[in-house]
Parts: C-alpha cells; structure tokens; sequence
C-alpha cells in the first residue's frame, strides 16, 4: 500500500508529535533560520574556494550551477519517495506521517515548513564530508551551489504556503505545489522547480 493519496488539510491550527516538549520544540523552526544559515555557510566556502584554492571564477561559478541543479532532482527524488514512502508497515506509516504527513494535514503551519536546522545541518556536514572525499577542492563550488538551491527550496516552498500566489509567471509555482496538496499527493513533486516532473512524467 502506497503513502495516502489524499489526506484532508486543514487550513488552521497545528498537530503536537512528541510528547518531550524538547523533541516536539526540534520538529520547528522559523523559516529564517535554516536559509541564514545555509546561505551562510554558502558564502564562507565560496570564499574558501575563491581563495585558498586554484579553482577559477569561471571554474566555481559552473560547479556552482551544478550544484544548484543536482538539489533540484535531489529535491524531486526526495519528495517523491522518501517523503512519500510506501506505508505498508504500522511504522513505515508512522514515520512518513511524522516526516511529512503531518505537513499535508496542516499546510498553514508555518513552523513546519522546513526541516528542522539540528537534522538538516547534520546531513549539511555528513554530505560535506562525503562531497570532500570525492570531490577535493571542487566541493567549494559544488556545495554552495547545492546548499543555495536547498535555500531557494525553504523559501520557495515557504512563500506558496504563508503567501497569496502573485500576479506573474512565478504564479505557476503556487498553482502547481497547490495541486500536489489539494487535488493529488502522487504528482507534482516538484516545489522548486517543476522541471523533473515533467521529465519523469508526474505533471498533474
């Protein structure tokens, strides 16, 4: 059995997870924080990059863009089937609901619209390392490339929940992330960007 296709939103109010009001307290933050913090970060290994390496400007903006683009099938991926992971177990579906169900029931709540920053700068490290390993000096570029497009994420996905969508082009975003919570959990998976939606064939 797939992850529930379709859970009522409700458009007030929010859910308690944990009953530690520590643990419950991690599960939330302020959008703010998470995007200071990564573009933070960003910036400090550009700047690292730019001068204690012998990458080019041209050579960090490319790895730069790369990077960008990689989080967005990253994102795409993700979303699709570890937010939305087969529920065929009582504890398959309990962490999936705590992961993101519980953010398909209460889309208006905005202290649930990211990952907390303890978890998400956790996986920041692990995969810093990772990318070192196997990239050397050009993770300077790569990472910060991929950390921006995370941000653009948390914002993006922030803006079309907390937000009236806008009267231009950026209006798609609103509508298409808006069909992945109203209308059908299994399309529309894209938030950032729907490119990768289109490319493996979950376009609403």
């Amino acid at each position: 059995m797939n992850a529930p296709l379709y859970i009522k939103p409700k458009n007030s109010g929010t859910k308690q997870l944990f009953q530690h009001p520590v643990l419950e307290r991690l599960t939330r933050t302020h959008i703010a924080v998470p995007i200071s913090l990564f573009v933070t970060i960003a910036i400090v290994l550009v700047y690292y990059g730019a001068t204690y390496t012998d990458l080019s400007i041209g050579q960090l903006m490319g790895l730069f863009f790369t990077g960008v683009v990689v989080f967005s099938f990253v994102e795409y991926n993700v979303h699709r089937y570890v937010f939305h992971m087969a529920t065929d177990t009582p504890r398959k579906a309990k962490i999936q609901y705590t992961m993101h169900g519980v953010h398909h029931e209460y889309p208006k709540d905005k202290s649930r619209l990211a990952m907390p920053p303890v978890l998400s700068f956790t996986i920041a490290v692990i995969l810093a390392g990772i990318l070192y390993f196997l990239m050397g000096k050009y993770m300077f570029g790569f990472l910060p490339g991929f950390l921006v497009g995370y941000s653009a994420y948390l914002f993006i996905h922030y803006a079309v929940h907390a937000f009236a969508p806008p009267k231009n082009f950026l209006k798609i975003l609103w509508i298409h992330h808006g069909i992945h919570h109203y209308k059908d959990a299994n399309k529309a998976f894209g938030v950032s960007s729907p490119l990768w939606d289109w490319v493996f064939r979950t376009m609403p």
